[in-house]
């Protein structure tokens, strides 16, 4: 199964909250995952705790705390497997100033979304979305829990993201047209990236073991996963199946389908699984990887080769108007901040990363 995180904070942005979110869009903060992924390889020094200014910053009078900010970067940190106090000073500085300017443009974007209005229709299916996320609503309560979100703050928090998701889309609207003829020449300028591998179009059904596992739990996923295979092989819809049974968070609303993949993408034991199976089969016995129990049905096989022009114009045209909407929201943070009185009381890291593009 393709490695994802559950965590309640890589959720609610990914659901659009923008103390994130806008600072990659702005394209003027650096990539704090490179930054973890940095100090992971690097293995990391042991730091002692960094002595910051109080406020870290004021944005139109407003004041961020140090605590909030030291708050948030944990929590960012943490959501990607690391110890905070594994970093370098140099490191933790570096996610200090990501952090901070990711704050700045949320409360300068806040200000400016402040008027538009979203309904509560709105913001009980943006919920809905999150909860398909998690295997139950128990696991949803306790992740939430764990983050130090009640109810009534998470959904405050989801208004507000929403919100401001809105007035950026605003600044965006009927700027970020795509014409066929402008896919069509990226296309020719970059053929060679539209090159594949052999791929597989599958999906699956997983009952999940936790990494200590005792005998009995795995005897009862496996065993559940069987009775998964005897449905699927006596003709229900696989898809409702995954709907139904799947505890892989986001089966509810994917119906268990993982598209296309190559078989890198996949942990081994899924992986060889996958590719040995013929198409429009479900795999025979379950198959076991860390995650837990997998119930496999292929749909589809690709071979090696370059997509067509026809085949990837779609992508290409999302591709480049994702392109052309990252450059407008860069445009509009920038007028924002040159409009704002900000004061910064965080030190320059003393290795700049590099920004996003």
């Amino acid at each position: 199964m393709i490695k994802q995180s559950t965590a309640l904070l890589t959720l609610l942005l990914s659901a659009g909250l923008l103390q994130a979110q806008n600072s990659a869009k702005s394209g003027a903060t650096p990539d704090i995952n490179k930054m973890i992924a940095d100090a992971v390889s690097k293995g990391g020094a042991s730091s002692s705790s960094i002595a910051l200014k109080d406020p870290v910053a004021i944005v139109n009078g407003e004041k961020i705390s140090k605590a909030d900010l030291e708050k948030s970067f944990n929590e960012a940190v943490g959501a990607n497997g690391v110890n905070p106090a594994s970093l370098t000073a140099d490191q933790k500085m570096q996610g200090y100033n990501q952090i901070l300017d990711g704050m700045i443009i949320e409360k300068l974007v806040d200000k400016q979304a402040a008027d538009v209005k979203v309904s509560q229709d709105e913001v009980d299916a943006q919920l809905a979305k999150i909860k398909q996320q998690f295997p139950s609503q128990d696991v949803f309560e306790s992740e939430m829990k764990k983050s130090g979100l009640t109810m009534d703050q998470f959904v405050a928090n989801l208004k507000r993201s929403i919100r401001q998701t809105k007035w950026m889309q605003t600044q965006v609207q009927g700027k970020d047209g795509v014409t066929e003829a402008d896919a069509k020449a990226f296309y020719d300028a970059n053929t060679k990236e539209f090159a594949n591998p052999d791929l597989v179009k599958a999906s699956h059904i997983l009952f999940r073991l936790p990494p200590d596992a005792t005998p009995e739990q795995a005897k009862a996923a496996e065993k559940k996963a069987k009775a998964a295979i005897v449905r699927a092989n006596s003709g229900e819809d696989f898809a409702k199946l995954a709907s139904e049974l799947s505890e892989e968070p986001g089966a509810a609303q994917r119906g268990g389908d993982l598209g296309y993949f190559p078989k890198d993408k996949m942990v081994p034991e899924f992986a060889d699984a996958a590719f040995a199976q013929k198409a429009g089969s479900v795999s025979a016995t379950p198959v076991k990887t860390k995650f837990g129990y997998h119930v496999i049905k292929v749909t589809e096989k690709k071979p090696a080769g370059t997509a067509s022009f026809d085949e990837a114009k779609q992508q290409i045209i999302a591709f480049l108007q994702a392109q052309k909407r990252r450059q407008i929201f860069k445009g509009v943070i920038q007028d924002l901040k040159q409009g704002a009185k900000i004061e910064n009381n965080l030190p320059a890291p003393m290795t700049p990363p590099a920004t996003v593009k």
